[in-house]
C-alpha cells in the first residue's frame, strides 16, 4: 500500500486597491482514514443521448453504462433547525445561508462564526463544496438567461438558500468561494482560487482580484465544519494495473484510454473493455463527474509542478493540444450537462490546463492561454467537430475537443 501524506501550507500575495493582501490556505490531499471520502451521488436519474432524453437503454444497446444507470449513495440532508444543514453522506455541517464576501473578507469572517453553537467552522475546499453539487440542475447560461424559465440550480434548495446572481449582476454570478487556491495563474493574471458555481454546474479558477473592477472579487460564502479527512484521497497500488482509493471505496483504471473519443464511444468502450474482462473485471464504467473530481490532485499543475493534477501514482497521457502545445487530456464522465436548451453536452474534467481563447469580446487578438486551472469541470458538445469552434465557445474562449479521454472506474467491493 503507498500512503502519501502531503501538506502544503501557502500564503498567496496579490494587491488590492494599492495594499498588499495575503490569502492562507491549508490543503490536506491525503489521509491513512479508510471510507472517509464517501461521494455523494450526482443526483441524475434522467437518461439521454447526444441531444435529448431517451428511455433507459439497455446492457449492449447504444448510451448505456450512462451516470443515471448507476445510484449512488443518494443525496440526504437533515435540518438541524439552527441555521446548519448535516449532510447525512459525507457527515459534513454546511450554513444554510450564504453571505457575498471577498476572499479576505471569507478569512476574517469565519474567525467568529458561531451558527449552532459551534466555533470551528471553515471555508470549504473544492472538493467539500463539490458534494453539493447535484446533475438534476440546469444550466442557465445561454443569450436567454436573464428570461429563463427552464433553469433549475445545481444545489437543493429545498435544504439550502439560493438565488440567481447572488454575487454579481448576472444570473449566472453564483460563484460559491473555496479556500483551493490555484497552483498557476488564470487568464494571465494574478492569483486564482477554484470556486463552485451552482448556476452552470461548473469548477472553474477565478482570480482573487477582479481584473475589471482590479478589486476582490465578491464569492457566494457558505461556510462548514466536520469531517476533517473529507476530500482526502488514500490511494493504493494493487501492482495489477488498478489503483484503489480506500477513502472514496473506488478502484481506478491505473492508465488512461491512450486515445481520445465522443462521448456515445467513451460509453461504448468501457462495455468493451468490460467484455474483454479487463484487468480482471467486468463491471467497469465511465466514472460519474464527482467520482471523476475526486481524483484531481489540487497541489499540481502543468505551470507549479509540470504535472498533470493528479497524483503520480497514476499514470496520464501527454498530448498535443491546441496550438500544438504541450499538455494534458480532458476526461469524459458519464454525466451529462443539461442546459435551457437541452442535453447535447456532457460534463469533463481537466486534469491539464482549461485552455481558452481569450481577449476582448469581438477581437481577433484572442490568446490560447490557461483561462480556469487544472482541475475545472467543465463540458463538451458530445459529438460532432471540434472545428466549428476555432475561437472556443463562452465569455472566456473555452476550448471545444468533443474528443476526449478516459478513466475507468469501479467499486472496491464489488464481486466482478
Amino acid at each position: 500500500m503507498r500512503i502519501l501524506l502531503f501538506i502544503s501550507t501557502f500564503t498567496i500575495f496579490t494587491h488590492c486597491a494599492g495594499q498588499g493582501k495575503s490569502y492562507p490556505s491549508t490543503e490536506i490531499s491525503t489521509t491513512d482514514k479508510e471510507g472517509q471520502y464517501i461521494l455523494v451521488d450526482t443526483d441524475q436519474k434522467a437518461f439521454f443521448d447526444n441531444r435529448s432524453e431517451i428511455k433507459a437503454p439497455s446492457a449492449g444497446d447504444a448510451f448505456y453504462g450512462q451516470d443515471a444507470h448507476f445510484q449512488g449513495n443518494q443525496p440526504s440532508y437533515t435540518d438541524n433547525g439552527d441555521g446548519t444543514i448535516t449532510d447525512n453522506v459525507t457527515g459534513l455541517v454546511w450554513q444554510k445561508s450564504y453571505k457575498v464576501m471577498s476572499f479576505s473578507e471569507a478569512v476574517e469572517a469565519v474567525k467568529t462564526f458561531n451558527a449552532g453553537g459551534h466555533s470551528d467552522w471553515r471555508i470549504p475546499s473544492i472538493k467539500e463544496a463539490y458534494s453539493l453539487i447535484i446533475f438534476s440542475g440546469k444550466d442557465v447560461s445561454s443569450k436567454e438567461m436573464n428570461n429563463s424559465p427552464y433553469a433549475s440550480p445545481f444545489i437543493d434548495k429545498n435544504y439550502f438558500d439560493f438565488e440567481y446572481g447572488s454575487n454579481g449582476s448576472r444570473p449566472i454570478d453564483v460563484q460559491a468561494l473555496t479556500t483551493t487556491v490555484y497552483k498557476g495563474k488564470t487568464m494571465g493574471r494574478d492569483a486564482t482560487v477554484f470556486g463552485v458555481n451552482f448556476a452552470d454546474g461548473r469548477i472553474k479558477g477565478y482570480p482573487i482580484i477582479d481584473p475589471r473592477e482590479r478589486s476582490e472579487k465578491k464569492f457566494t460564502v457558505r461556510f462548514v465544519r466536520g469531517n476533517l479527512d473529507y476530500g482526502k484521497n488514500n490511494f493504493a497500488d494493487n501492482g495489477d494495473g488498478t489503483i484503489n482509493d480506500l477513502a472514496t471505496g473506488l478502484m481506478w483504471q491505473k492508465t488512461d484510454s491512450k486515445t481520445s473519443m465522443n462521448w456515445e464511444e467513451a460509453l461504448a468502450w468501457a462495455q468493451e473493455k468490460n467484455a474483454e474482462n479487463y484487468l480482471g473485471h467486468s463491471d467497469w464504467r465511465l466514472p460519474n463527474v464527482k467520482e471523476l473530481q475526486s481524483i484531481v490532485d489540487y497541489t499540481r499543475s502543468p505551470q507549479e509542478t509540470k504535472s498533470a493534477a493528479i497524483d503520480p501514482i497514476f499514470e496520464i497521457s501527454k498530448i498535443k493540444v491546441e496550438e500544438n502545445l504541450g499538455n494534458y487530456p480532458f476526461f469524459w464522465s458519464s454525466t451529462t450537462h443539461e442546459n435551457i436548451r437541452g442535453a447535447d453536452a456532457a460534463c469533463y474534467v481537466s486534469f491539464g490546463e482549461a485552455l481558452g481563447f481569450f481577449g476582448p469580446p469581438h477581437s481577433s487578438q484572442k490568446r490560447l492561454m490557461d483561462v480556469h486551472g487544472a482541475g475545472a469541470q467543465r463540458s463538451d458538445p458530445k459529438a460532432g467537430s471540434a472545428s466549428r469552434f476555432p475561437q472556443g465557445r463562452g465569455p472566456q474562449g473555452d476550448v471545444i475537443r468533443i474528443d476526449n479521454y478516459v478513466r475507468l472506474v469501479r467499486d472496491i467491493g464489488s464481486a466482478q
